[in-house]
C-alpha cells in the first residue's frame, strides 16, 4: 500500500494548479476532517439560523421551487400567447422581460427607440398594454416577477392597477419586482437619474408594498448581471451582499423598523457551470446575510435573515458554436442553483446565444428543471451536499472572500460611494479581463469554441422579431394618446413632479398617473424633470 500511495504521488496531474474558476480559489487534491479543524463548525441544521444548509427545515420535500421562466418579445399579443404555452407545459411562475426603451423610461414612439421596439423584451408603454399582457391570465392566483429597475415604480403601478381591473386587491398580488439600481450602475446600465434619487425611488416603492402589499416582494438585489459582466463567484456574492446593506440602511434612515420591509428584500443570483463552487455559494450567501441582518441591523424577525434568492442560468457561458451543448451546461447550472437551495429558478435555452429563445428550446429548458425536480432525487433531502469536506471548506473560503470584500466597501463609505468611484466596476472589468485572456490561450476550456471545435452548419430555427412589430405599437400607442383625456394626463404629471420635489411617497401618484393613461415615457420624463438625467463619469 505504501509502495501505491508513493506511485499515485508521482503522477504527474494535468494542470500545476487546479482553481474553481479561473480568478477563483486553489483547489487541493482531496479534503479530509483537518480542513475543517480550523473553521468555525456551523451545525445549524435547516431552518434554523444561520440558515447555511436552507432557510426551510424541509427544503424541497414540502414544496419544489417555482418553475419561473423569464419571457417577454414583440407586442403584448405575442407575449401573451408565451405566457399561456409556458403555463400549459408546467410553469409555475411568470418573469416578465420588457424591452430597452421601458427599463429606460422611453416610449417606444421616442426617437431613442428606434429598432428596439420589442426586439429584447415586451414593448410596454401604457396601462393599455400591461392589461392586455395579461389578458386571460387571472393576477390574484399567478406569481409574477418582472426584470424593470429605472422605471419600477411606473411598472408596478401598471401592474396594480391592472390587477385592481381584473377584480384582485393588491393585498393579494404575488411576486416581486427587480428595483434595484445599483447593479445597473455597475453592470447593466439601464437608469436615467443619479444614484441617490434612484435610491429614494427604490426606497419609496419598498416602504409602500411593506404597508400596502405583503406578499409582493419590494426589491430583487442582483448579482446576476455583474457575473454576467465578468464578476467572479465571491465577487458576485460580495458585491450583491453590499447592495443590500446600502438599502436596508437607506430603508431605515427612511424611518422605516428593519422587521417591517426586511421580509419582503429578495435576491437574484447567476449559476455558473462550476457546480461545487456555485453551490458553496449559495450555503455562503444565507450564512452572511443572516449574520448582517441579525448583527448589523438588530434584525429580530427570522424572515429578516433569510436570503431568498432566484437563480437564472448563466447566459454569458452559452455559446453559439455547436448550441446543443448548451442544454448540458444549463443542467449542470439548474442543478447547482437546486442543490444551492433557490426558491425559484430559471434555465435559458440552448439558443440564447443566437436569438430569443423559439417555442421548442423553451420546452427543453423548462422540461430540465422538471426533470430535475421530479426524477434526479436531488430534491428529496435538505441540502444533500451538506457535510462533504470540500463543500465545507469551500464555503467557508466563499464567505471569507466576501466579508473581505464588505469590508472594503465599508471604508469607502459603502456600496453607493464605491459604485461612483468606480471600484465595483474595476473589480469586475479586472476579472472579466482575466477570464477572456484565459480563454484565448486555451487555459480556460469552453467545449466547442477553443477545444473539441468542428465545421457545422447551424440547425438551428431561430426566433426572429417582425420589423412590423415597431410600426404596430407605435400606431397603437398614438391612438392611446388621442383618445384619452389630455388635459386629465397634464394634471397629473404635474401632481407626479409635485411629489418627486417633496417626501411624499411617488407610488400613489403613479398609480394615480397610469390609470389616467400616462405612459411610462411620459412619468419618467417627469421625474427627469425634477432630478435631472445621469451621465456616468469615466472610471477607466
Amino acid at each position: 500500500m505504501r509502495r501505491l500511495g508513493k506511485a499515485m504521488e508521482e503522477v504527474v496531474e494535468r494542470k500545476k494548479e487546479f482553481r474553481t474558476t479561473v480568478d477563483g480559489t486553489v483547489v487541493k487534491r482531496v479534503y479530509t476532517p483537518t480542513d475543517l479543524e480550523e473553521l468555525e463548525q456551523d451545525t445549524s441544521p435547516p431552518g434554523e439560523y444561520p440558515f447555511t444548509r436552507h432557510i426551510m427545515p424541509t427544503g424541497y420535500r414540502s414544496r419544489l421551487w417555482t418553475m419561473r421562466q423569464y419571457s417577454g418579445f414583440a407586442t403584448v399579443e405575442e407575449t401573451n400567447k408565451r405566457y399561456k404555452y409556458l403555463y400549459q407545459q408546467g410553469n409555475t411562475g411568470f418573469s416578465v422581460a420588457f424591452h430597452l426603451p421601458t427599463q429606460e423610461g422611453y416610449d417606444s414612439d421616442h426617437p431613442l427607440a428606434v429598432g428596439e421596439v420589442g426586439k429584447c423584451g415586451v414593448a410596454i408603454d401604457s396601462l393599455q398594454d400591461m392589461e392586455e399582457l395579461w389578458e386571460g391570465i387571472p393576477l390574484a392566483d399567478v406569481s409574477t416577477s418582472m426584470t424593470i429597475n429605472a422605471t419600477a415604480p411606473i411598472i408596478l403601478a401598471m401592474y396594480i392597477a391592472a390587477a385592481e381591473k381584473q377584480g384582485a386587491s393588491q393585498s393579494e398580488l404575488r411576486g416581486t419586482v427587480q428595483n434595484d439600481l445599483l447593479k445597473e450602475y455597475i453592470a447593466r446600465n439601464t437608469y436615467f437619474l443619479a444614484p441617490e434619487p434612484s435610491i429614494r425611488l427604490t426606497t419609496d416603492l419598498c416602504s409602500y408594498c411593506a404597508q400596502n402589499m405583503p406578499k409582493w416582494n419590494s426589491i430583487s438585489i442582483s448579482g446576476y448581471h455583474m457575473r454576467e459582466a465578468g464578476a467572479t463567484a465571491i465577487q458576485e456574492a460580495a458585491f450583491t451582499l453590499a447592495n443590500g446593506i446600502a438599502y436596508v440602511q437607506a430603508m431605515i434612515d427612511k424611518g422605516m423598523e428593519v422587521d417591517s420591509f426586511a421580509p419582503q428584500f429578495s435576491f437574484f443570483f447567476a449559476a455558473y457551470t462550476n457546480l461545487l463552487e456555485e453551490v458553496a455559494k449559495f450555503k455562503a450567501l444565507r450564512r452572511v446575510w443572516a449574520k448582517i441582518m441579525k448583527e448589523r441591523f438588530g434584525a429580530q424577525n427570522p424572515r429578516s435573515m433569510m436570503l431568498r434568492f432566484h437563480v437564472q442560468t448563466d447566459g454569458f457561458t452559452l455559446t453559439e458554436q455547436q448550441p446543443l451543448n448548451n442544454i448540458t451546461r444549463v443542467t449542470l447550472q439548474a442543478l447547482a442553483g437546486v442543490l444551492g437551495g433557490c426558491q425559484s429558478l430559471h434555465t435559458n435555452s440552448f439558443d440564447e446565444a443566437l436569438a430569443l429563445p423559439n417555442e421548442e428550446a423553451v420546452q427543453v429548458a423548462l422540461r430540465t428543471q422538471q426533470i430535475i425536480a421530479h426524477e434526479s432525487g436531488v430534491a428529496d433531502a435538505v441540502d444533500p451536499l451538506g457535510g462533504s469536506y470540500y463543500i465545507e471548506w469551500l464555503t467557508d473560503k466563499i464567505e471569507e472572500g466576501i466579508r473581505k470584500y464588505i469590508a472594503e466597501i465599508d471604508e469607502m463609505g459603502g456600496a453607493v460611494a464605491a459604485v461612483k468611484k468606480g471600484y465595483i466596476q474595476r473589480e469586475i472589468m479586472r476579472s472579466a479581463y482575466d477570464y477572456q485572456k484565459a480563454v484565448d490561450s486555451a487555459e480556460q476550456v469552453v467545449v466547442s469554441v477553443n477545444k473539441f471545435t468542428s465545421e457545422e452548419k447551424l440547425k438551428v430555427k431561430l426566433l426572429e422579431i417582425d420589423e412590423k412589430v415597431e410600426k404596430k405599437q407605435i400606431e397603437r400607442l398614438k391612438k392611446l394618446k388621442r383618445e384619452r383625456d389630455k388635459e386629465k394626463v397634464r394634471q397629473v404629471l404635474d401632481k407626479v413632479r409635485q411629489v418627486a420635489q417633496s417626501d411624499e411617497n411617488v407610488m400613489p401618484v403613479s398609480v394615480e398617473a397610469v390609470k389616467a393613461h400616462a405612459t411610462v415615457g411620459e412619468i419618467s420624463d417627469a421625474f427627469r424633470d425634477v432630478f435631472g438625467e445621469y451621465r456616468e463619469p469615466s472610471i477607466i
